[in-house]
């Protein structure tokens, strides 16, 4: 079957240096626009899911981590952002006086807030001073004074009234530490003493009582007076001080309002400050020394109220606002109102209220990886809510708990314009995408990267132009064209294919690095090849210690694999071990058992609970392969065993089937299969060799085990046709091949194949509908019909001997 052996150009990717058309990688210079080197799909959709204004049209990225997929959605949002001219809005909060509770939350044009907040402290301060100074002046002393005097003046005359009430009817007015008294008097104008009037005639003492009564009444009436008159100068005094005060307060609030004139809120909210101050001005009064004696008590004013807490501050922003965050916890997200402890309570109030990323974003872009984001309890549920209902809303999550007993603030909500960029997992996508019709409505565009993409001129100039974008970044050396086709070779190898170039940039970043490292170590100028390949032998070597043992442990026959001789019912079949991090190839010893009966072919691992459902159906494509070429004229009538010998753990996958229906042939017709041979490839239920995975591992690792224990000269790996483009073999295997040391075979069809490892033809039929002598499938129908035969004999005696 030399026609299936493959040449060592099958083997290997066939690109010279030389036609990469330059001999140092700066040649290339880099891209003018964001390098999204295979990625066209991908961009395309988010660049239209960027562009599209509608609130529900948000982007999931989806891709792997290697693919670079988080920086690349960075980098797109990012020129989208540059290319809008709409200017973010400023936000703050403050009091409100009318509803304490509900802060109010005022929009502002981008840098306006912070000036706000500057105008508002400079005005408070201004007032701060002027207000006392109010106080101080000769025309407010002036205007009190007369005031004051007025009303000394009424209550005298009071007074007076009431005296000369009291002499006209013989009485004096005389005041103690109670208040006024009204005492008979002599005529001399001494008071009368207790023992004095009693020793007055009854009627002269019914008189005094009379008078006495009707003076205390007019008393009343005069304290009455007096409280209405002091009232009145209260009254007065207030609104002279409200007076003068609103007229210094509008004086210095005039020029504030006039700056904002364009903004209702701004104006009814200094309204509100205006009608404060003057209600409060007691705390812009000046206040003597020892009046507060204890200050730290809370008992000094204080002007918070006041204060403008600049909420969002988007004067720096250029553009409009990209915020990437990486701790999407809910407070993280949505922000929060801090509390402070003071006197063992804690306290809150609207210059607390701390924003979150989202009210940072608003009015541009939001970047969060979605795994994230699902980790973080309550999160998701209020990013989604936050976009279907348009508004986002500060929820104290302690105080629905019960985690806090001060009574928490509700600030007002802020409208919400926000593009929201998911980064995550396409298998996480497909799950949100199933199971949450929210995500479905909200998250309309699905960006999906790509993870290989054709290897074609103009990509292997972009590919290049990429490689040349991480050395400038990671300031790395320059590279010769041969470090270069080797990077190219393992992209190549990371995809798979020879006709393919992976988009695992994270890959070729680390080996980039790691290739930097040894030619600086070499004392290097440049990176050649053999730094490269130094890279990857070194990560190999790192991550190969599970390997390693696998491999002493089939040098030493722990694992029993023989790579020479020949044995029926026994083949070499070829499994893939992937550590996540590293994958290689383990051969495994797969046998085959034929026995008399009638339960067809039996898959050991499956009875003993150690198939996966893709194994198990591989074996049954088997039996359904077996009838289909040797069960037309009569029944099936065998017991068959398929077992991985020394295999402890699951086997799943039917990548093996080809190798078990090789062996079951193999035992069936009693032809030795040459154990210096291996196999890997699925098998149809005609006949055909199907493709499987990790064919290069595959391969190399029944070469080393082949080495280890002694090359022939006839060993080698049988594989499917439809896998010599994906074949990249290290050049130890290539060289072996071009010596005649080792050997690879491509095949289509079973017949192929066990020809190849048997060296009889599996025999096709004549016009007769028989199978030629000395072929495989004529000694396989011979065996049957044997075991048919033998099965009708036994049944035959069985009833004989019951009857």
């Amino acid at each position: 079957m030399d026609s299936k052996r493959l040449t060592i150009n099958d083997l290997k990717l066939n690109l010279e240096p030389d036609a990469l058309g330059f001999e140092r990688l700066s040649e290339v210079g880099t891209p003018q626009e964001v390098n999204a080197f295979g990625q066209e799909r991908a961009v395309d959709a988010m660049e239209f899911g960027l562009r599209v204004k509608h609130p529900d049209f948000n982007v999931y990225v989806a891709g792997y981590k290697e693919t670079g997929l988080f920086e690349l959605a960075e980098l797109l949002v990012k020129k989208a952002a540059l290319s809008i001219t709409k200017a973010p809005s400023d936000w703050v909060y403050c009091f409100n006086f009318k509803n304490p509770d509900c802060p109010i939350a005022i929009e502002l044009p981008k840098g306006k807030g912070s000036e706000f907040k500057a105008d508002m402290a400079t005005l408070i301060d201004n007032l701060k001073l002027q207000i006392p100074q109010i106080f101080e002046s000769e025309t407010y002393v002036t205007r009190k004074e007369e005031v004051i005097r007025e009303f000394n003046k009424a209550r005298s005359q009071v007074f007076e009234e009431l005296d000369k009430k009291a002499k006209d009817n013989g009485f004096i007015l005389q005041a103690d530490q109670t208040g006024m008294m009204v005492i008979p008097a002599k005529e001399d104008g001494s008071p009368f003493t207790p023992d004095d009037i009693s020793k007055l005639p009854e009627d002269k003492q019914e008189e005094f009582k009379k008078k006495s009564e009707y003076l205390h009444r007019e008393m009343g009436v005069a304290m009455r007076r007096i409280n209405t008159l002091e009232q009145e100068v209260r009254q007065r005094l207030k609104e002279l001080d409200q007076t003068l005060v609103s007229q210094t307060v509008e004086t210095y609030i005039k020029k504030v309002r006039e700056k904002y004139h364009y903004n209702e809120l701004i104006l009814d909210y200094l309204e509100q400050v205006h009608k404060d101050i003057v209600k409060n001005l007691e705390s812009f009064k000046p206040r003597p020394q020892g009046q507060t004696p204890f200050p730290f008590m809370g008992m000094e004013p204080t002007f918070t109220q006041y204060d403008v807490n600049l909420f969002v501050d988007n004067s720096e922003t250029e553009g409009i606002p990209v915020i990437i965050e990486t701790n999407p916890s809910y407070n993280n997200l949505f922000g929060t109102v801090e509390r402070k402890a003071q006197f063992g309570a804690l306290f809150t109030d609207f210059t607390m209220i701390k924003a979150g990323s989202i009210h940072k974003a608003n009015g541009g872009f939001l970047i969060v990886k979605a795994l994230d984001l699902l980790k973080k309890p309550f999160a998701y549920e209020a990013l989604k809510r936050a976009i279907k209902e348009r508004k986002i809303e500060i929820e104290d999550l302690g105080e629905q708990f019960g985690l806090f007993t001060t009574k928490a603030l509700k600030p007002k909500a802020i409208p919400l314009d926000i593009k929201i960029v998911l980064v995550g997992d396409p298998g996480l996508y497909q799950l949100l995408y199933n199971l949450d019709e929210d995500f479905r409505e909200i998250f309309k565009i699905k960006a999906h990267m790509d993870v290989h993409v054709d290897r074609k001129d103009e990509k292997l100039k972009e590919f290049c132009q990429g490689l040349y974008d991480i050395v400038k970044r990671h300031d790395l050396l320059d590279l010769h064209n041969s470090a270069v086709t080797r990077l190219i070779e393992y992209s190549a190898q990371l995809a798979g294919s020879k006709d393919k170039l992976s988009l695992r940039v994270k890959d070729l970043e680390d080996l980039l690095i790691e290739s930097n490292f040894w030619a600086q170590q070499d004392d290097s100028q440049i990176i050649e090849e053999r730094h490269v390949e130094q890279a990857i032998e070194k990560r190999r070597y790192r991550n190969s210690l599970f390997e390693d043992h696998i491999k002493e442990y089939l040098e030493k026959e722990k694992i029993k694999v023989a790579t020479t001789g020949y044995k029926v019912g026994q083949v070499n079949g070829l499994a893939v071990y992937d550590l996540g991090d590293y994958m290689f190839g383990k051969p495994s010893r797969i046998t085959a058992t034929i026995a008399l009966g009638k339960e067809g072919v039996i898959d050991i691992e499956r009875e003993s609970d150690l198939s996966g459902n893709i194994h198990t159906k591989g074996v049954m494509i088997l039996s359904g392969y077996l009838r289909s070429i040797f069960a037309m004229d009569q029944p099936l009538t065998l017991t068959a065993t398929l077992c991985f010998e020394q295999s402890y753990g699951m086997v799943d996958g039917d990548s093996a089937s080809g190798a078990e229906l090789f062996a079951l042939l193999s035992a069936l017709s009693d032809v030795p299969i040459d154990q210096g041979k291996a196999v890997t490839g699925a098998v149809s239920q005609k006949g055909e060799i199907l493709p499987v995975g990790g064919v290069t591992q595959k391969v190399e690792g029944f070469f080393d085990l082949c080495k280890a224990k002694g090359l022939t000269g006839s060993q080698g790996v049988i594989i499917p046709k439809a896998h010599v483009e994906n074949l990249i073999l290290k050049k130890e295997v290539v060289e072996a091949v071009e010596q005649g040391k080792f050997h690879i075979w491509a095949i289509e069809r079973v017949e192929e194949g066990i020809e190849i490892l048997t060296g009889l033809p599996a025999g096709e039929r004549d016009a007769t509908g028989q199978f030629p002598e000395n072929t495989v499938f004529y000694r396989v129908e011979q065996r049957l019909k044997e075991l048919s035969e033998k099965a009708k004999n036994f049944l035959k005696d069985k009833k004989e001997q019951e009857n």
